[in-house]
């Protein structure tokens, strides 16, 4: 049976990413009491009780009230800056110590829960790229902007600092180029790309192996090994869009998901929704990602994919791409190419 959290379930460390993002508003003269409202944490501005949690939606709340209050084009790329390696003392050692940006980034997808609780980190290698693109772990479209600009600026950040250079990334973003873009190429640099189909931060994979100055494998593995695993249970979305991943050509259907959840197909919509979504959307959105990959990696043309995602025809998958992305697979692939 598949282990999930839901999004109510306090099980953050509230002297980790929560604290950071209350640290940061009073370094910014905010009113601790303003900043804590509905979050669960001190409204006196003192750090929280070593060892109590708070639960994803709390920890929201609070980036919330910090984007509100401080309104400021910054606050998101700011609070990446030092969002790692963390406040994991095991983890947080671990990365310091870390010899590649292989790593680094293998450490962060594997312990998405303890290191980056609210969006996940997912790893792909191919066609010569390396792609870490990122899923939403709690519902929060309305946060959506801010928090992958916190966590791409915070994997830019670490990467700079533990590699001793700035690499090459270029940036991929699901949504309207914004307005303004400025802070975006202060803190991510001027490769970015807007209108996409996923949020994303892309490299050579020549630079996935090379060693780094002051990595040491020896003393990360010993860190590592410290750190367990308690505390990596997936958000429902994380394990679902997992679950969905690895069945994709099965063409899983909510009876055969919630199974594998070990509960109804009712008792999963119910979930979902207080995520804000539904297994059609979960769905549509793995098949996206897969289609993708295929058409990028694979240079596969539209039969092929169609079969590959379980479709009997490739008229009918060019209908439900279009639905899934507002593009046809041609427009697509012509974007892909550019």
């Amino acid at each position: 049976m598949t282990r999930y959290a839901l999004p109510d379930q306090a099980n953050i460390p509230a002297r980790g990413l929560p604290w950071h993002f209350l640290d940061y508003a009073l370094q910014r003269d905010v009113l601790p009491a303003t900043i804590a409202r509905g979050s669960g944490m001190p409204g006196d501005g003192s750090p929280p009780l070593q060892g109590s949690l708070v639960s994803p939606q709390q920890c929201l709340q609070l980036l919330s009230n910090i984007l509100r209050e401080l309104d400021s084009p910054d606050t998101s790329f700011m609070l990446g800056q030092q969002l790692l390696p963390g406040g994991d003392p095991a983890l947080s050692a671990a990365l310091r110590q870390a010899a590649s940006l292989q790593h680094a980034l293998e450490i962060v997808c594997r312990w998405p829960s303890r290191l980056l609780p609210l969006l996940r980190p997912r790893l792909h290698l191919a066609d010569g790229q390396i792609v870490l693109y990122w899923t939403d772990s709690h519902g929060a479209p309305g946060l959506r902007a801010a928090l992958v600009e916190m966590h791409m600026t915070a994997l830019v950040s670490l990467v700079r600092w533990l590699g001793g250079q700035r690499l090459p990334w270029r940036f991929c973003f699901n949504r309207a180029r914004p307005r303004h873009i400025e802070q975006h190429e202060v803190h991510l640099g001027g490769e970015l790309r807007f209108d996409c189909q996923l949020d994303a931060m892309l490299l050579d994979a020549g630079c996935f192996s090379q060693p780094w100055p002051n990595g040491n494998a020896d003393a990360c593995a010993s860190a590592l090994a410290a750190a367990g695993q308690a505390g990596q249970v997936p958000s429902l979305t994380d394990a679902l869009y997992d679950h969905l991943l690895a069945d994709v050509r099965r063409s899983p259907t909510l009876e055969s998901a919630s199974a594998a959840f070990g509960i109804s197909p009712a008792t999963l919509k119910r979930h979902l929704a207080r995520y804000g979504t539904h297994f059609v959307a979960e769905l549509d959105q793995v098949r996206t990602h897969v289609a993708l990959y295929l058409f990028q990696s694979r240079r596969a043309d539209n039969e092929a994919v169609a079969d590959y995602l379980g479709f009997h025809d490739a008229a009918n998958f060019r209908r439900s791409f279009k639905r899934w992305t507002g593009l046809t697979p041609a427009l697509l692939r012509a974007a892909l190419a550019t």
